[in-house]
């Protein structure tokens, strides 16, 4: 695919090797510009042909500064289109890697196909296109003088055995050095996360102790990696000044010899300067070089394991009919599975309470019955169509999800209750009326234009709650899956709750309500409850409550009834100071 998405530019490309072979040969100006001035200019004393001379080679640095930019501007070009066409694969590919739970970060795969764009139209590239020109270069050399050619061709060798020695010094301790940055940074940004806590407890010293650690390793990783670094660097100095000197002075013995004019010996030294430009512009791309094939074979890999999904032609809107059929569902290093065979009908309409103790495998039923989780076997049937088959994009204004972890985004609350598509002012009116949030969302200075970023330390857990509730519900979705939707919720929300669901129902969706409470079986007509994973009982409310009653209380899923809080004795009022008595 990656492959597929470059190659499809080779047109552009063939224009920049184009136009590097004219910059390349307009590159040998200055040292014919030196040749004549120094052996027929000074030695006819003609100023009319100095003239000719210097506007000639005017001219042709001219043509080159517009050969340059054009080349420079078709890369921008052609990394723009390049951009365009792999950003929206690389971004579902990535998203889509991420939900799978494949340890793909999808920030990564953006900074992957970065590099490779920038490498694809920068000085990356060009090195490549230049390099076949230093043989040409030092072909000029040895024309000039055989000697020349030989010194440069040795020097040409040296920089390129540096190279190749520098880089295998310095990548493994580049890599350590990066890596122990990255655990550093890493465990400092998820301890951010949570810094009230921290605080709260006294756990930032223990902490900052333990990060210290992951520091240290990592400042001596670099360190190393730095020395390395630094001692390749002056190598390389060394051998580029020695380089410039040797070849004047080369060309200075030949001039005393007779071998050479004093015009071919300057010529000679810009000549094999320039000679070996390419090679050192190759090689302080080497190290980029290893980066960009890592990211472009990650790429490769992204791109292929998660392609573009082919949406099924004619598929009718969904009604809510749910079918499982021997379902089992796993997790990354747990050899048990988390779901165990679970087998489920339930007809467009229905509301299905599903209750269990923690760890049974509630939360990972919503998953599979959203189609979310990666590692599923057996069949999930939407309507008699697998998930799968369905096109996500015109499915998921048709399905509503409340997850135990409620996260809102960047934006205005209306934006997070249409779901960050066009805003449709009736309909998120009317999801917020249905959790009861219209009241309270009002009361903002900006209503529903109110952002996030300003609501958010404004709203209690429930009120957040209530407004990832008021997403789930929005568009009428036929089919509703409410993680622990009242955990956060008061009176008033769990009211406003249930109101909604009865709603649902009435207009025909299919809802499934994960709660601990029993409380939520009022407007649930079936239940389901698990068990380490399996199907313990299933069917109409009245008969399952009817059997767990006559199970023994130690095997009953069903938590017994908070007793009610003692009454809150009231404070006595303050002295009319204001200050308390001592």
């Amino acid at each position: 695919m990656l492959t597929r998405s470059v190659w499809a530019f080779r047109r552009e490309f063939a224009l920049v090797g184009a136009f590097s072979l004219l910059v390349n040969l307009l590159m040998l100006t200055p040292t014919l510009y030196m040749l004549q001035v120094y052996d027929r200019v000074l030695t006819s004393q003609s100023e009319l042909t100095l003239l000719a001379m210097s506007l000639l080679t005017l001219a042709l640095f001219g043509l080159m500064a517009v050969a340059e930019w054009l080349r420079s501007r078709l890369l921008v070009r052609t990394g723009v289109r390049l951009d365009d066409r792999l950003s929206t694969q690389v971004f579902k590919a990535s998203f889509a890697a991420h939900l799978n739970q494949a340890g793909t970060d999808a920030a990564r795969s953006f900074s992957d196909l970065i590099l490779v764009r920038q490498f694809l139209t920068g000085n990356g590239i060009f090195a490549f296109f230049d390099a076949p020109w230093t043989p040409i270069y030092i072909m000029v050399l040895y024309f000039l003088h055989p000697w020349l050619g030989a010194l440069g061709l040795v020097f040409a060798l040296v920089q390129v055995a540096l190279a190749w020695f520098g880089h295998r010094r310095t990548v493994r301790p580049g890599e350590a050095a990066a890596k122990a940055a990255s655990v550093a940074g890493g465990f400092l940004q998820g301890k951010l996360r949570n810094a009230e806590v921290l605080e709260a407890m006294g756990m930032v010293g223990d902490l900052q102790l333990r990060w210290s650690e992951r520091h240290r390793d990592h400042m001596a990783q670099s360190a190393l990696a730095q020395q390395l670094t630094h001692r390749i660097t002056a190598w390389s100095k060394f051998v580029r000044y020695s380089q410039q000197s040797l070849a004047l002075g080369a060309g200075a013995l030949l001039v005393i010899d007779g071998q050479l004019s004093p015009g071919a010996m300057i010529a000679a030294n810009v000549l094999m300067s320039r000679a070996l430009a390419p090679i050192d512009l190759l090689v302080s791309s080497w190290r980029q070089l290893d980066s960009v094939r890592a990211a472009f074979d990650r790429l490769t890999k992204l791109l292929s394991d998660y392609p573009l999904p082919v949406a099924e032609a004619g598929q009718a809107m969904p009604v809510g009919q749910v079918v499982m059929r021997e379902v089992s569902a796993g997790a990354a290093g747990r050899e048990a599975p988390i779901l165990k065979g679970v087998n489920l009908v339930v007809p467009a309409g229905a509301v299905v309470a599903i209750m269990g103790p923690s760890g049974s495998g509630k939360s990972t039923l919503a998953r599979v019955l959203m189609g979310i989780w990666p590692q599923v076997s057996g069949d999930v049937l939407l309507d008699g169509v697998p998930l799968s088959q369905w096109d996500r994009s015109e499915l998921g204004p048709r399905l509503g999800y409340l997850p135990q972890d409620v996260e809102l985004f960047d934006g205005t609350i209306a934006e997070n209750i249409a779901r960050f598509g066009k805003v449709d002012s009736a309909q998120v009116i009317a999801a917020a009326q249905r959790t009861g949030l219209h009241e309270m969302i009002l009361r903002f200075p900006k209503g529903y234009d109110t952002p996030m970023g300003e609501a958010g330390n404004l709203l209690s857990g429930g009120q957040r709650q209530r407004i990832a509730l008021a997403r789930a519900v929005y568009g009428d979705p036929v089919l509703l899956v409410l993680d622990e939707p009242n955990a956060n919720l008061d009176d008033a929300g769990e009211a406003a709750l249930y109101k909604a669901v009865a709603q649902l129902k009435a207009a025909g969706s299919t809802v499934f309500l994960i709660t601990h409470r029993p409380g939520a079986l009022a407007v649930a007509d079936r239940i389901l409850v698990l068990r380490d994973g399996q199907v313990q009982a299933d069917g109409p409310r009245d008969d399952v409550l009817t059997m767990l009653r006559s199970v023994r209380p130690a095997t009953a899923p069903l938590a017994s009834p908070v007793p009610p809080l003692p009454p809150i004795s009231p404070m006595p009022p303050l002295p009319p100071t204001g200050i308390l008595p001592a």
